[in-house]
């Protein structure tokens, strides 16, 4: 999969390079034709530009190594912990919810190692994401993983009021290993997590988390 040993997301190329151009095209316009009104389009695109290589950036993690723990994918806030009926798995799961703010760490990493079961994206709404009916409304990826233990969980990458963009590797059938990168969404987002019910959860509501790094739960 792509973007596992890259300071920055290759996704994050086309934009950081737009704006790395437009900057040095208004820079030149105000150093040989002396216009400058430009130079403020200059500095405004220079900010897009470092902007941009900071949402992009894609810092290595260290992994729990513990093979029951579910790690968070994704760097942000826990918005929502408790019980919810995932639609997939037709069952009442712990859901635990991680909002990511355009500040944040935008690579997804996969929570558990094991199998891609079931893949499916699901077109909906922008709401913002901190409302409580994004989860069921909103447009969505979602993999349906199973442990090497035979445990089901489903992770899910949820658009927001700006993020428009959801980006997922993995294929069904395939093997993934915990921590490692699987996907990105675009200028903040959420990510849900269901996990079984009977799983000892490690985090709590409004918790700081960092993908591939933070234990949610632990396994039974």
């Amino acid at each position: 999969m792509r973007n596992q040993n890259k300071p920055i997301a290759t996704e994050g190329y086309p934009s950081i390079a737009g704006f790395a151009v437009t900057t040095v095209i208004c820079c030149l316009i105000v150093y040989i034709a002396h216009f400058l009104f430009f130079s403020v389009f200059a500095g405004i695109f220079l900010i897009l530009t470092v902007f941009s290589i900071f949402f992009f950036r894609n810092p290595e993690r260290t992994t729990p190594t513990d093979e029951n723990s579910v790690i968070a994918p994704a760097d942000g806030t826990v918005i929502y912990l408790g019980e919810a009926f995932e639609d997939h798995l037709k069952e009442e799961m712990i859901k635990i919810s991680i909002f990511m703010s355009i500040f944040n760490v935008h690579i997804n990493r996969v929570p558990v190692t094991g199998k891609v079961l079931d893949s499916y994206y699901i077109k909906g709404k922008f709401l913002d994401v901190r409302d409580k009916r994004a989860t069921f409304e909103n447009e969505r990826n979602a993999l349906v993983l199973e442990t090497l233990k035979g445990v089901k969980l489903v992770v899910v990458q949820v658009a927001g009021l700006v993020a428009r963009r959801i980006v997922c590797y993995p294929k069904v059938g395939e093997m993934l290993t915990r921590g490692k990168r699987y996907g990105l969404i675009r200028f903040g987002s959420r990510l849900d997590v269901f996990l079984p019910k009977d799983t000892e959860i490690k985090v709590s509501m409004g918790e700081k988390t960092r993908s591939g790094e933070t234990v949610l739960g632990i396994l039974k």
